[in-house]
């Protein structure tokens, strides 16, 4: 294995541009902690908002790039039993996943669902771990309610549809191209919004007779936030997860009382390791095995040679993708 590899560094930080293919030493895993030959890994927004500055990692967390990864379990750290060298698993990592070697706790790994091909299973954990806990732990999400999801055509936003239509409830999405509601569509949602040139909070009322929809799920927010609380119905819930329009809002508060409203939100990165193995003993008692069964698969629009990680995040930077985007980790 020897005793260096490759990875990504972006530091100090700066455009995509920063982002170069340069080596480092192995890192040695923690107590309970696993080594991961990285297949593959997964391209994600908080990815690209560290990489500017605006998202420093946690005190103990690896200063590099990379929340989620496939590959091989090549060694193992003493307190860890229920993973065995040559595993394949996909993990939520603590960073350091644009490499060819990454550690991860060993309870933030997951087997490879039946079926599922390293570069798929990659797909999963950044998405999946945030899209379960934010739609049914915090959201409350229930059989024949009605969800709303903004940029609907993302990972996030296609795994929400996925998951929200395959536990009963009917999902409305928007998006910004003809090519990204058909996307929405095909994962499932109902009801699809051109956020370009339709108001979802009429399309929202009239799809659902004036009532509002009960869940939305939201990573704009700005100017989302008020016609959000506008666009509920009673006893409706928010749920934010990203602020890509910014953080800052001026607000009506009063429907949040009138309609007895929940404002809520979550981020992943940050939240206690016991809490994450918690999402992940979930996700592989109720989702796993619906992806072992050809469903809710995860969409991914492109894959990169790691010494591309720049071009990789100039394309989320876009918007132009349906999906995810991966990089493929290669010796």
């Amino acid at each position: 294995m020897g005793n260096t590899m490759h990875l990504i560094d972006h530091r100090p930080g700066g455009s995509a541009d920063c982002l170069r293919l340069t080596q480092a030493a192995i890192p040695t895993p923690a107590a309970d902690e696993v080594l991961i030959k990285v297949a593959y890994a997964g391209v994600n927004r908080p990815d690209v908002l560290q990489r500017s500055g605006n998202y420093p990692p946690p005190a103990d967390a690896s200063p590099f790039l990379g929340l989620e990864v496939s590959g091989e379990v090549v060694a193992v750290g003493s307190a860890v039993q229920a993973l065995k060298v040559g595993s394949l698993v996909c993990a939520l990592t603590p960073g350091g996943g644009y490499a060819e070697y990454c550690c991860a706790p060993a309870t933030h790994c997951l087997p490879l669902p039946h079926g599922l091909s390293l570069l798929q299973a990659a797909a999963l954990p950044e998405n999946y771990f945030t899209v379960w806990t934010n739609l049914f732990d915090r959201g409350r999400l229930g059989r024949g309610e009605t969800l709303l999801v903004h940029g609907g055509s993302s990972g996030i936003g296609l795994t929400t549809i996925q998951l929200a239509s395959q536990f009963g409830a009917k999902v409305l999405a928007t998006a910004g191209s003809e090519e990204k509601l058909d996307a929405c569509r095909q994962a499932g949602a109902s009801l699809a919004i051109n956020y370009r040139n339709e108001d979802f909070v009429e399309a929202v009322k009239a799809y659902t007779s004036g009532r509002g929809v009960n869940l939305i799920l939201d990573m704009v927010g700005g100017s989302y936030m008020q016609r959000n609380i506008d666009a509920l119905a009673i006893e409706g819930r928010l749920v934010q997860i990203a602020f890509l329009e910014g953080s800052q809002a001026e607000l009506n508060v009063m429907p949040i009382m009138l309609k007895r409203l929940t404002f809520t939100g979550s981020t992943l990165r940050a939240r206690p390791g016991a809490e994450k193995a918690a999402i992940a003993i979930a996700l592989q008692e109720h989702v796993w095995p619906l992806l072992s069964a050809g469903a809710c698969l995860p969409v991914i629009h492109a894959t990169f040679p790691l010494a591309q990680a720049a071009q990789a995040h100039a394309l989320m930077e876009s918007s132009r993708h349906i999906g995810k985007i991966m990089l493929e980790i290669k010796p």
